[in-house]
């Protein structure tokens, strides 16, 4: 696949669709993304494959290694989405810096639904060419919006593709917000607060301020940073930082119910305790 024109946070996009290969080969699986191999390319392999021997022998007590995250965060996702679509009464999706995500073609959408794919045109352009020939599932129209959610107005954009802004939709955030500072964030929130209708659901996900300089994970963070794309924003308050953009939700910890699957292997720390470098799987609604 040609990747000329990813910036290296888009290549880590890369990353993760090499890792959902490694997931759909598992008998085990938590999902199946037949999609994957033909989007990770050389590239997504080898990033991979830095990862791997990188983190092999070592990581933070309480967090999975990339490869079990990675699983539990993507079902995590996939089975809010389909409860957020599940009573027919919302049928817009967006997916915003979608990268190399699969989920409008290999997802079961239960009615017609718009899937809106926001990214830098680079992106969405060689994912097209890799996925041509293959058309999404059942039920869905797919709309790539090209944008960026830092320097464009990506409302605008998302309004001229045929997005419905004054009825409901799923906000998807999946692997975005720890690569904006947080001031961005900020700006990213506001602008969502201000323009998604109220009653849409919201999922993502989060670090914890400890996760940006956890120790254990000082090489993977180190390796991150080597590539251009390093974590630099976090929230240990996720409930919180999300109600001041008008957004009551729930951060679930990896491990703790409904965000286990079987793959967390370390007791969960209570949030109580301090200094745990943590993640969030996140999700609520729109007030």
């Amino acid at each position: 696949m040609n990747v000329h024109g990813f910036d290296p946070v888009a290549r880590t996009s890369l990353l993760t669709t090499a890792l959902r290969i490694r997931e759909s080969a598992r008998p085990d699986r938590l999902y199946d993304d037949p999609y994957a191999a033909a989007l990770a390319g050389e590239v997504g392999v080898a990033l991979f494959d830095e990862v791997a021997r990188l983190t092999a022998d070592s990581r933070a007590p309480g967090l999975p290694d990339t490869a079990d995250y990675n699983a539990v965060r993507t079902r995590f996702i996939d089975d809010r989405l389909a409860e957020a679509l599940a009573s027919g009464a919302v049928d817009q999706v967006v997916i915003a810096a979608a990268g190399m995500d699969t989920r409008a073609y290999r997802l079961d959408w239960p009615h017609p639904v718009d899937v809106y794919e926001l990214d830098r045109a680079a992106v969405l352009d060689a994912k097209e060419a890799a996925l041509h020939g293959h058309r999404p599932a059942g039920n869905v129209r797919r709309h790539p919006v090209p944008t960026d959610l830092v320097t464009d107005d990506w409302r605008a954009g998302l309004t001229a593709a045929g997005f419905e802004p004054a009825r409901r939709a799923v906000w998807v955030l999946e692997g975005v917000l720890y690569y904006l500072t947080a001031a961005e964030v900020h700006t990213l929130l506001a602008d969502l607060g201000r323009f998604a209708a109220g009653g849409s659901p919201l999922i993502c996900d989060l670090l914890g301020e400890e996760a940006l300089d956890a120790p254990p994970i000082r090489g993977l963070l180190d390796l991150f940073a080597s590539w251009g794309s390093p974590w630099v924003s976090g929230s240990d308050e996720p409930e919180t930082l999300l109600a001041g953009y008008g957004f009551t939700v729930t951060a679930t910890q990896p491990g703790e119910p409904g965000a286990d699957y079987g793959r967390w292997t370390d007791t969960v720390p209570d949030r109580s305790v301090p200094g745990v470098a943590r993640v969030f799987l996140v999700h609520g609604t729109r007030d």
